[in-house]
C-alpha cells in the first residue's frame, strides 16, 4: 500500500528536491537534494541568510516554479506531472498566499479583495464559507473597512485584507513570503500573531519564509537552509536562540 501524504500528516512535502538556474560554469544551484515535509496545521519559519534557497523552496512547493529535479506533492497531489490548467486549479483551490508587498488589487475594495478566490474560481462562497469570512472579518477588525481600496488603507491593514484573502477558502496551506517586511514592529508583531492565532485556533497550516529572528519565534518549527541545504529543524525558539543559531551558521559558512 502507498503511504500518502496524508497519511504522514503532512500538508506538502518535497523528496530529493534540487533547482539549478543557467548553464555550464554559469550555473548557480539554488537548492541540493532537500527532503522535507510541511505539517498539517503546524505554523513553519523556513529560515537563511540571503541566497540561502528559502524563497525558491517556497515558490516550488507553491507551484510557482518548477524544480531541477526531485519530486514534490501538495496535499496527495503530486504536481511535477501536472499541466498548467490543472496546476492552477490546484493552487488556487490549495493554497493561500500573503506577501511583503500585500498584493492587493488596487480597483477592487477590501470585500472584493478577501472574496476574490472566489471570484477566481468562479463561485460565490456558500453559506458556510460566508460565515467563515464574516468570521475573519471580525477577527481581524476589518468590518469598518470593507468599502475602502488598499490605498486608502495603512500597510498594517493591508496585510490583514491580504491574511484574510489568504485564508478565506480555507486552503490547506498558506505560504507567507516574508509578510511583515514592509510593516513597522508593532504592526509587524500583530500580523504574526494572526497567522499564529490562524493555526492555533483554526488549524491552518502556514510556511513562512523568513530571515527575521522575532518573526520566526511566532513559528512551532523552525526548518534552517544555508547554501540550498537544510541544515536543522527545530521546534519553537526565542528570537534570541534563533539570532545565535543563524549566527553559528554564518561563522560556519
Amino acid at each position: 500500500m502507498e503511504i500518502t501524504t496524508t497519511d504522514m500528516g503532512l500538508v506538502a512535502r518535497v523528496q530529493n528536491l534540487t533547482k539549478s538556474y543557467g548553464r555550464a560554469a554559469g550555473e548557480v544551484t539554488a537548492l541540493r537534494d532537500v527532503t522535507l515535509g510541511i505539517r498539517r496545521g503546524e505554523f513553519t519559519a523556513i529560515m537563511g541568510p540571503s541566497g540561502s534557497g528559502k524563497s525558491t523552496l517556497m515558490h516550488i512547493m507553491a507551484g510557482l516554479d518548477s524544480p531541477t529535479g526531485g519530486r514534490v506533492w501538495l496535499g496527495d497531489a503530486e504536481i511535477g506531472g501536472l499541466g498548467d490548467t490543472q496546476l492552477t486549479l490546484l493552487r488556487r483551490r490549495r493554497v493561500g498566499f500573503v506577501f511583503q508587498s500585500f498584493n492587493l488589487v488596487p480597483t477592487l475594495d477590501v470585500a472584493g479583495n478577501i472574496l476574490l478566490p472566489f471570484e477566481l474560481d468562479g463561485r460565490r462562497p456558500n453559506a458556510q464559507e460566508k460565515a467563515w469570512v464574516d468570521q475573519l472579518i471580525a477577527a481581524l477588525g476589518l468590518g469598518p473597512r470593507l468599502k475602502h481600496r488598499p490605498h486608502e488603507l495603512s500597510g498594517g491593514q493591508q496585510q490583514r485584507v491580504a491574511i484574510a484573502r489568504a485564508l478565506a477558502t480555507r486552503p490547506e496551506l498558506v505560504f507567507a513570503d516574508e509578510p511583515t517586511g514592509n510593516l513597522d514592529s508593532r504592526t509587524g508583531r500583530e500580523v504574526l500573531s494572526l497567522l499564529s492565532t490562524a493555526s492555533r485556533d483554526y488549524g491552518q497550516s502556514i510556511a513562512m519564509v523568513t530571515h527575521d529572528p522575532v518573526a520566526a519565534s511566532y513559528a512551532d518549527r523552525i526548518l534552517f537552509l544555508a547554501d540550498g541545504v537544510v541544515v536543522d529543524d527545530r521546534p519553537r525558539q526565542s528570537a534570541e536562540e534563533i539570532s545565535r543559531t543563524m549566527l553559528a551558521m554564518e561563522s560556519a559558512a
